[in-house]
């Protein structure tokens, strides 16, 4: 197995630089989230029932049960939606990313998808029209290919030692931006324009997508000023492979660890993804939760998994090793959901979400570090763009599988049957080999 090359003298600061890349770019992205609804609200009634916005709401309500219209729902389960299209060209386009960085250098790439990125919020400060915001939500999609890359990027700059520690960041990265990006979305949401500049297709909505611009074009130069190549491609090395399909290049992968951990992956994050979408309507069913006070579950979620990756995975992981921290991350999402089955008030409610963020924490830092350490250093970028690929897709199709269930069946049977399938990838991951240090 090709171990990874020695990091740089740089180290310390190019992590820091893609922490920061990261957090930025998380923050214009999750910046949206409490818009949703009344973004959809606004769309609908300005282009009417007969629109394409209105075909989709009509068709998701058709798999409500009778008693099952709650507008709420009706609103999540169509933002899903949209998210799910985002989630299918990230699927796409992540591992071309990946790959094309393994050729032109991990700087060209991020350069080019965060300019991208940028264009797709200043399509959306535009959109006059669904149709319009729809294409940017889907463009922006094609072009984030940030993560992919990025994690690469701290593959290359750390020993196999302290893959981990550096996975981690990305992970407190994570946490930080999706904290900060809804919170600032939700002040700035309430400044709108007047009728005159709907001409030119400004909307309510243009003030964060412009704040939103505003952040990608920063990350921009701030990758410009301060990014340092990580990867210098053709080291003695031939060209990998071009990616022609995720899941083709998943198969095509001849090492059997790379493709086991990746539909382990797979599996984990299409189950924890249903979670992430039904837990707001958990809330809203056990605990009377109104829109404000939802909030609190997620800022409560971000701090324990920015206080996990930050603190606990960078302490234990190297200890105990990234298979033993896959496979207790895992039984601590299954026992957050068979509690949460069954919680009826605030604290056991609290008490799994912990469970829950913490499991979280550790297996989405432990997998990607197992990936990286499985794979040879000149494919770091093609092999963790199809670990993100695969992670995309999951979250395209779990959370519009968790809703109708949850819709249909409720949390209870929701819940524990997110906990019962987690035994199956639990089960898979305890064959996984120990990767060379």
């Amino acid at each position: 197995m090709t171990t990874a090359p020695t990091a740089p003298p740089s180290k310390h600061l190019s992590l820091g630089v893609i922490f920061l890349t990261l957090y930025i770019d998380l923050i214009g992205f999750s910046i949206s989230f409490p818009l949703i609804p009344r973004m959809l609200t606004y769309y609908l009634a300005k282009e009417g029932n007969d629109s394409v916005l209105g075909w989709l709401v009509r068709h998701v309500e058709a798999l409500a049960p009778p008693s099952g219209q709650n507008p709420l729902l009706v609103a999540a389960l169509v933002g899903g939606v949209l998210s799910a299209a985002y989630s299918l060209l990230q699927f796409i386009f992540a591992p071309f990313w990946g790959e094309r960085s393994d050729r032109l250098g991990r700087r060209p790439v991020l350069l080019l998808t965060v300019a991208g990125t940028a264009l797709s919020y200043l399509l959306w400060a535009f959109s006059g029209s669904f149709w319009l915001f729809l294409f940017a939500r889907l463009f922006g999609g094609a072009m984030s290919g940030n993560l992919s890359v990025a994690t690469a990027a701290v593959a290359d700059v750390t020993t196999r030692e302290n893959r981990a520690k550096g996975m981690g960041l990305i992970g407190v990265a994570f946490g930080l931006g999706f904290i900060t990006g809804p919170a600032i979305g939700g002040i700035i949401g309430a400044v709108e324009p007047g009728p005159y500049w709907t001409r030119y297709g400004i909307n309510p909505f243009s003030a964060v997508a412009f704040v939103a611009t505003g952040f990608s074009l920063l990350n921009l130069i701030w990758i410009s000023a301060r990014f340092r190549e990580t990867f210098v491609p053709g080291q003695g090395a031939a060209p990998p492979e071009r990616t022609r399909h995720p899941i083709r290049a998943l198969f095509a992968i001849r090492d059997t660890a790379i493709r086991r951990a990746n539909l382990v992956y797979f599996l984990v994050t299409l189950i924890f993804s249903g979670y992430e979408i039904t837990v707001s309507f958990l809330a809203t069913e056990r605990l009377g939760y109104n829109e404000h006070q939802l909030t609190y579950i997620f800022v409560f979620a971000g701090v324990i998994s920015i206080l996990t990756q930050g603190l606990l995975v960078r302490r234990l992981v190297p200890r105990f090793g990234e298979k033993r921290a896959a496979i207790g991350g895992m039984a601590s999402i299954a026992t957050g959901f068979a509690l949460v089955a069954f919680a009826g008030t605030a604290t056991p409610v609290y008490a799994a979400i912990a469970l829950v963020s913490i499991g979280s924490g550790f297996s989405n830092v432990a997998f990607s570090s197992l990936i990286s350490l499985y794979s040879p250093a000149d494919e770091q970028g093609k092999v963790l763009g199809v670990f993100r690929s695969l992670g995309s897709l999951a979250r395209a199709v779990g959370p519009l599988v968790a809703g109708v269930i949850f819709w249909w069946s409720g949390s209870l049977v929701t819940y524990m049957l997110g906990s019962i399938l987690l035994l199956v990838p639990l089960a898979a991951g305890l064959s996984l080999p120990q990767p060379e240090k």
